[in-house]
């Protein structure tokens, strides 16, 4: 898809315009009712269904088809995130009232970053063709991965911040106190960041390790940085209310993983076909509207099962605490 220099400042121009009107609406900290959350998701879901449809009618099935495959793997993929979000906002005991500021300054930094990681990447595979073959090798570990992490049901683990959180933590230091939506204060004469900002960074920089695997596994869809960049920007931005919309749904989710590998491991394979289709290989390659329906019947299946096993198993522990509390009520007697 041919996307002129005007055309990208229009896209950066209505995303920040629509960024702008949404932190203006929730500019007042306050607690992030269901209601609010839901409209509010159904607005960025409505707004990427009428992009793709742009693309549609300007730019014909293929940047389409390529769009909404990306969008919908890319906002599974930030499902994932949410879970690492809620143990971030644990870690740093972070007020109800102020969660969508921290989420929605959090989220702005990593779109920043991930816009980074496509320009890095969409320079590369334009002069490299065999880093589809990285790209390919590297999805299909992380499904493996994915896999075997599922597999193992741990614990949940606690957050833990990376080395350059705790950098800039020491290079300018922490008040010990939340003070309002402020992210900079004054004490004992010395200008410190306070823990709103260092959430925010936690919640930015944390995302970089997401993108690792996310960003390779667009470009498995498509190579057109605009609809990498397009794909990316919706799905993140409506991340915020998501997280409140489903956040208590989180751990129902319990097939999320496996299916998460699915779909990598899938892109992974036609990363690879692709690559050596490039090379010269006789191989059939995954068409786009093969991968969209690949993708969505995963995740359907996916959501279905994992509901299926969540009510299975809450019926199977109230099955248990009132078995235990028949034999309480048998030995007292």
């Amino acid at each position: 898809m041919d996307v002129s220099t005007t055309l990208w400042v229009l896209t950066i121009v209505g995303l920040v315009a629509l960024i702008a009107v949404d932190f203006f609406i929730g500019r007042k900290p306050h607690d992030v009712s269901i209601k609010e959350a839901g409209i509010w998701t159904i607005v960025w879901i409505v707004l990427a269904v009428l992009f793709g449809l742009g693309l549609l009618v300007f730019g014909g099935g293929q940047p389409s088809g390529e769009f909404f495959a990306g969008y919908i793997t890319e906002k599974s993929l930030s499902v994932d995130n949410l879970f690492v979000f809620v143990l971030i906002m644990a870690k740093f005991s972070v007020p109800s009232q102020y969660q969508q500021r921290v989420l929605m300054v959090g989220v702005l930094i990593a779109l920043v970053l991930r816009a980074i990681f496509i320009a890095a990447g969409a320079a590369i595979l334009s002069s490299f063709a065999w880093v589809f073959y990285i790209f390919g090798a590297f999805l299909i570990y992380t499904a493996w991965k994915l896999i075997q992490e599922a597999r193992a049901d741990e614990p949940e683990e606690e957050y833990e911040e990376n080395r350059l959180l705790k950098a800039v933590e020491k290079r300018f230091g922490v008040a010990d106190r939340y003070h309002g939506t402020k992210l900079w204060i004054e004490q004992n004469g010395k200008r410190v960041m306070t823990p709103m900002l260092v959430v925010m960074l936690a919640i930015g920089t944390t995302d970089v390790l997401f993108a690792l695997d996310s960003i390779p596994a667009i470009f498995g869809l498509t190579q057109d940085p605009y609809i990498v960049f397009t794909a990316n920007a919706f799905a993140l931005m409506g991340l915020r209310q998501l997280y409140f919309l489903i956040g208590g749904l989180l751990k129902k989710l319990v097939h999320l993983s496996y299916g998460l590998s699915v779909i990598l491991g899938f892109i992974g394979v036609k990363l690879v076909l692709h690559a050596l289709h490039e090379s010269g290989v006789h191989v059939p390659e995954i068409s786009i509207p093969v991968s969209l329906g690949v993708i969505c019947a995963v995740l359907i299946v996916t959501t279905i099962t994992s509901l299926m096993a969540s009510k299975k198993q809450a019926a199977a522990e109230a099955a248990q605490k009132e078995t235990e509390g028949t034999s309480k009520d048998s030995i007292e007697a």
